[in-house]
């Protein structure tokens, strides 16, 4: 059998930047954590994040935590420390992940950061349950265990268009936050702050989806694989001027990259949609699978779940409740499909790979038909590969591969 030629993958040179601004963050939130000199709130990934800065607080993000307990594929052995205290292993390995290290009191920021011994302890939890009714759960088990105020959002789901009591209804809500969180960080509400803050929430969203529109070029600059590394600061500093000039250096290079016609992955003769979240502990690894079969997976639905195009400075809550409620997650099956079709057609793509997360149901769209309906409608092939965003014992990596290897070889005789 002819041997493959290692590929190598083109690194990004913005990530040396990122690294340096995200360790920022970490050793901030650090500092503040073992001095009191600022308060620090946990939030939801796509919860009111900016009305907790205007409000003076540090923001954590667990399932930024939880994502990072995967990457290092320390999430495994953690996941059976939260299912012995009654949490069932078909939840969300975020969340089985993040709990059991908290009971374990260990965390990956120790060996990224020397010196961070453990994550924030939280002044306050505040949820947004866009996302799956998992993250209020989660957060709850932490409002018992650390005797910690526990306040959210309830986003309505499943919706196809999205109208003024979608809007009224999340809006009051986050209206109503304001009081109980200026009593805990002890500052009063400006909502001049707000909308300063909410204006560098949009920009950094503009810039991360011209980022991600640069996979439109062909050959693509850039992969999911990077998508989901380079969107670090879109998560947990949005709504600061670090994030928005991390995106423009990130945006140029790739914007030189694709005026030199150089390619994320070289010789690059597939372009791929992943619809699904990462398997967090296999990036690398099936990074290079696809471009050893001169595959990109080059745009997301998950990677996209950070652009806010809706956010208005001049208008905070209403904007900021339309933006929750238009995120992918939330939308009803006949939106997402629309979606999905505008994206392949802009994409320009051969191929969609569905990953059904056996612990994240809300963010697997293979399980009611969806691939055959587009594949119908479109022509475009799928496959579905089984795994989980964070527990390695439910991947088979021989059975992934060959799948993936079986697609790209039916790529090929279509061609």
């Amino acid at each position: 059998m002819e041997e493959k030629k290692k590929v190598e993958r083109k690194k990004i040179e913005a990530t040396k930047e990122m690294n340096r601004i995200m360790a920022d963050y970490f050793y901030e939130m650090d500092d503040a954590a073992k001095t009191g000199k600022k308060k620090i709130a946990w939030c939801t990934s796509v919860g009111p994040a900016e009305l907790l800065r205007a409000l003076g607080f540090l923001v954590h993000f667990p399932e930024n935590h939880g994502a990072m307990l995967g990457s290092t594929r320390m999430a495994t052995d953690l996941i059976p420390e939260s299912n012995a205290i009654g949490y069932s292993p078909d939840i969300c390995s975020y969340l089985t992940a993040d709990v059991g290290a908290y009971i374990k009191g260990i965390t990956p920021l120790s060996r990224a950061y020397k010196g961070i011994e453990s994550v924030p302890k939280p002044d306050v939890l505040v949820f947004n349950t866009n996302q799956c009714r998992d993250v209020q759960d989660w957060f709850a088990w932490y409002a018992q265990y650390l005797n910690v105020p526990l306040i959210g959002v309830t986003t309505h789901r499943g919706v196809s268009n999205v109208t003024k009591a979608h809007i009224q209804s999340v809006a009051e809500q986050m209206e109503g936050l304001i009081e109980p969180l200026s009593e805990i960080s002890g500052k009063k509400f400006d909502m001049d702050e707000m909308k300063h803050i909410l204006a560098l929430s949009r920009e950094c969203s503009d810039l991360w989806k011209e980022v991600l529109d640069t996979a439109s070029a062909v050959p693509s600059p850039i992969t999911f694989f990077d998508g989901t590394i380079h969107m670090g600061p879109a998560v947990v500093l949005r709504g600061t001027q670090q994030a928005v000039d991390y995106y423009k250096i990130l945006l140029a290079e790739l914007k030189d990259r694709i005026k030199n016609k150089i390619a994320a992955v070289e010789g690059e003769r597939f372009r791929l949609y992943w619809d699904g979240m990462p398997v967090w502990g296999r990036l690398s690894a099936h990074s290079n699978l696809f471009a050893e079969l001169k595959a990109n997976v080059l745009a997301s639905t998950y990677c996209n779940s950070w652009i806010f195009t809706a956010f208005d400075p001049q208008d905070p809550f209403n904007s900021m409740a339309r933006a929750y409620i238009e995120l992918f997650i939330v939308r009803s099956d006949a939106f997402k499909e629309k979606y999905i079709k505008d994206m392949l057609a802009f994409f320009k793509v051969d191929g969609i790979i569905y990953h059904d997360a056996k612990t994240c149901p809300n963010n697997s769209n293979c399980r009611y038909g969806m691939p055959q309906r587009l594949e119908k409608e479109t022509g475009v092939p799928s496959l579905v590969i089984n795994g989980d965003l964070n527990d390695l014992r439910l991947i088979s990596d021989e059975q992934t591969k060959t799948n993936i290897e079986a697609f790209i070889e039916q790529l090929e005789e279509n061609r």
